[in-house]
């Protein structure tokens, strides 16, 4: 089972990344499992060279999702810090 996370919509194609084998797959919005947003990350199979999207991964989601959170709290903590004076 792969796994892949919804990178954009554009155009009601929904952009599927498939970061282990490097590839990304497109398919229309509307074919998205309910609550899909940007960031969700899925479950996918691949059989004869189609990607299907099984289920949305909800741990995983979750996980990036405060990974990301920890990452923009440190940005945030940085940014008042700076070396340079403000004139």
């Amino acid at each position: 089972m792969l796994k892949g996370v919804l990178d954009r919509i554009e155009d009601n194609q929904a952009v599927i990344l498939i970061e282990e084998i490097g590839e990304q797959f497109t398919l229309p919005q509307e074919e998205l499992p309910s609550n899909s947003e940007e960031g969700t990350w899925f479950s996918i199979k691949q059989e004869h060279g189609k990607f299907t999207i099984i289920e949305i991964d909800e741990p995983l989601t979750k996980e990036k999702q405060a990974q990301s959170a920890d990452l923009m709290s440190q940005l945030r903590a940085k940014k008042g810090s700076s070396k340079f004076k403000r004139r």
